[in-house]
């Protein structure tokens, strides 16, 4: 059944691609793909996607190329470092405390794109505790759909732009500089073992100690990231952790999962008996049962919120960006970087200022509403109703706010339209007003030259 955004057309271009050419893309959300897939579409000069299905079928290295611009590879060298500071301070003791002597230490990149952040773990591993201790205990697996950064992950060659990120010591140290670029250290390459992989499909390791999949997903569904979140669970030992990215939430599987630091998106296995028995992807239809309804149910909301036409955004209560739709990122031109700031230094908290600040907003923790919020860019000049509204989780404990923002330029510029109209009526009526005198003088005048003229004749 197409989702919501979607058409029978390019889920047929999709199955296709999951049929025949290995490339399960089902689960990545539609507004997205569906961009991704008309940009490529654009480049080879076709516009339908009946069309387009007929040309993968006739070029077989076309499905790759599409891949190339499909499959996002946004990553980095340590980055955001506050969460990664975090990790070596916080999560690393744990992790050796965790495990009996000589035990591995196993480790797992899920999405791990050109391998940048596998290599960070590493670096971070071996400033901690060596990397004599590295090559002894560490066990590192990296997966990632796109074979093309797969081989320049396994290669670990890198530009001067992806070392960014990297203190001039530590880029001395790790990484040697060829004519091809810098080259991570041999002796820590080869403790991480690389092959393809679509976190859609079963986890392909077990007991996992750590498990590293930042911003991968926020670009799936709901329904996807719920089933993707099944396998982590199951991936993962008892102990492990899970470390997100800054730009997304645990939305779906939440009961999976203990927040250990939501700041940085550092989350520990919950291991109730509840998860352990309804978590399993199994084809039993009891454990489908189970399973299906809170699916469905995060999907719909989830769903909902994404495909608003209202611009929604959801702060959290250190002032960050939690969420926010597709209409409210095209509105304020938002982008991944964004939540990795406070909302007041954006564009949205610019807006705002004006007539209120974040913090004001966090501490009231009551609904209001901004009217006429006036949002001037080069284009033009925008009108919106602000609904602020605070949110608390089950335990009434207060967790941010969200804004909702009404539209209402049409309106305003109506009213502005009116305003002018009714101005210019009252300028007209003044100069009646003024003009009436004279126009009654100039009657009496021609009444009297009439009445004279039929008194000639």
């Amino acid at each position: 059944m197409p989702l919501p955004n979607s058409s029978p057309e390019f889920e047929a271009l999709l199955n296709y691609l999951k049929h025949n050419r290995e490339c399960d893309l089902t689960g990545y959300k539609r507004s997205t793909l569906m961009r991704r897939f008309e940009h490529r579409m654009q480049r080879v000069g076709i516009e339908s996607y009946q069309n387009y299905l007929h040309y993968l079928q006739c070029h077989v290295e076309e499905s790759n190329m599409l891949l190339q611009d499909v499959l996002i590879n946004f990553t980095g060298f340590f980055r955001d470092r506050e969460a990664w500071i975090y990790l070596a301070t916080e999560i690393v003791p744990e992790l050796i405390a965790n495990k009996p002597a000589n035990a591995p230490i196993r480790v797992w990149s899920a999405g791990c794109s050109t391998g940048q952040e596998i290599y960070s773990f590493l670096i971070l591993m071996s400033e901690v505790l060596g990397i004599e201790f590295c090559q002894q205990h560490i066990q590192c697996y990296a997966t990632d759909a796109d074979e093309a950064a797969l081989q320049q992950a396994q290669t670990a060659i890198y530009s001067d732009l992806e070392i960014i990120g990297i203190s001039a010591e530590l880029l001395e140290k790790y990484f040697q500089k060829t004519e091809q670029g810098y080259v991570f250290y041999p002796d820590l390459r080869c403790l991480v073992q690389f092959q393809p992989h679509n976190v859609m499909q079963p986890a392909p390791v077990s007991t996992i100690d750590l498990l590293i999949c930042r911003n991968v997903l926020m670009y799936f569904t709901g329904e996807a990231q719920a089933s993707i979140l099944d396998r982590f669970h199951q991936a993962l030992g008892n102990t492990g952790f899970l470390f997100l990215g800054q730009a997304e939430a645990l939305m779906h599987r939440k009961e999976f999962f203990s927040s250990v630091d939501i700041q940085h998106r550092i989350y520990t296995k919950s291991i109730d008996p509840y998860c352990e028995d309804h978590g399993s992807i199994s084809s039993q239809h009891h454990q489908k049962q189970a399973i299906e309804p809170p699916i469905s149910q995060n999907y719909f909301w989830q769903t909902a919120f994404e495909s608003s036409p209202v611009a929604q955004v959801a702060i959290d209560d250190r002032g960050y960006m939690a969420e926010a739709n597709e209409q409210a990122t095209l509105i304020f031109g938002l982008t991944l970087d964004d939540w990795k700031r406070p909302v007041q230094d954006l564009k949205l908290g610019e807006l705002l200022k004006p007539y209120t600040s974040i913090d004001s907003l966090l501490c009231q923790r009551h609904s209001t509403i901004l009217k006429d919020v006036e949002w001037v860019t080069a284009e033009t000049t925008r009108y919106f109703d602000v609904a602020i509204a605070p949110v608390f989780d089950a335990t009434k404990q207060f967790r941010g706010i969200t804004l909702t923002f009404l539209d209402k330029t049409d309106y305003q510029q109506l009213t502005n339209q009116l305003e002018h109209i009714t101005a210019e009526l009252k300028q007209v009526s003044a100069t009646c007003e003024t003009t009436q005198p004279e126009l009654e003088a100039t009657n009496q005048e021609t009444q009297l030259l009439t009445e004279n003229i039929l008194d000639r004749n």
